[in-house]
């Protein structure tokens, strides 16, 4: 079976004033997504990662281009309408966690369900589920600083993945951890992704990230220098 396009990006333009001159932080990039897959955004310092997550996360605007999710432009929705998409479809994971120290495990994971509008036992049955999926089943009623800092990362994968996201970005998830931890918040992803069919799109810098992905998208001021799958069912 053909899988689906989910993302489709057309000739997308990023472009910043700096000075009196512009800079193409994105140039004239066009790619797509299949539902399921999980795509590694790479390239050095500047070279347009982050401000192609951010775009995909509809945290930004691009200045040209196209970009659809499902066959909707999502670029052109109003505002309102944009802020309850980003807020109901899409997940966010960053390297800073955000998680709230006074707050529970559990409750940093439905504190977002309960502002979207759902009950609260809704709300803590899919928290408790989410936590369950990243492992952390028996840690909810602990705060963040009885966690480590794979723990805390954990619980912001939980937080993400409670509302069951079509897309989950993650922004350098492992940025401010080691490499034994790292590898643990890393093999959730994986299982999120092969398990559960989570579609991830993760920017990160670190080469070896790579072998849990199955499509590696490398950037070079601004533009796609490489695009390669992976892994078995996405050719």
């Amino acid at each position: 079976m053909k899988e689906k396009i989910l993302i489709r990006i057309k000739n997308l333009e990023r472009h910043y004033k700096s000075g009196e001159g512009i800079v193409r932080a994105l140039d004239n990039v066009s790619f797509e997504i299949k539902k399921g897959e999980f795509v590694a955004v790479m390239g050095a310092s500047g070279s347009g990662k982050t401000t192609m997550l951010r775009i995909l996360g509809l945290m930004d605007f691009p200045t040209k281009g196209e970009y659809s999710v499902q066959g909707l432009n999502v670029e052109e929705l109003p505002e309102e309408e944009r802020t309850y998409y980003r807020l109901t479809q899409l997940g966010y994971v960053f390297q800073d966690y955000a998680l709230m120290n006074e707050m529970s495990a559990l409750e940093n994971v439905y504190v977002l369900s309960l502002m979207e509008g759902k009950s609260k036992k809704e709300a803590i049955a899919t928290a408790k589920e989410a936590l369950n999926k990243v492992g952390l089943g028996d840690k909810g009623n602990r705060i963040p600083d009885e966690l480590s800092g794979g723990e805390k990362q954990r619980v912001a994968v939980a937080r993400a993945i409670a509302k069951k996201p079509m897309i989950l970005f993650a922004d350098e998830p492992c940025a401010n951890l080691d490499t034994h931890t790292s590898e643990q918040v890393l093999e959730v992803f994986k299982i999120l992704n092969e398990k559960f069919g989570q579609t991830i799109v993760m920017v990160t810098h670190e080469p070896w990230h790579t072998k849990y992905v199955s499509r590696i998208i490398n950037l070079k001021d601004g533009k796609i220098v490489s695009d390669k799958r992976r892994r078995n069912g996405f050719n």
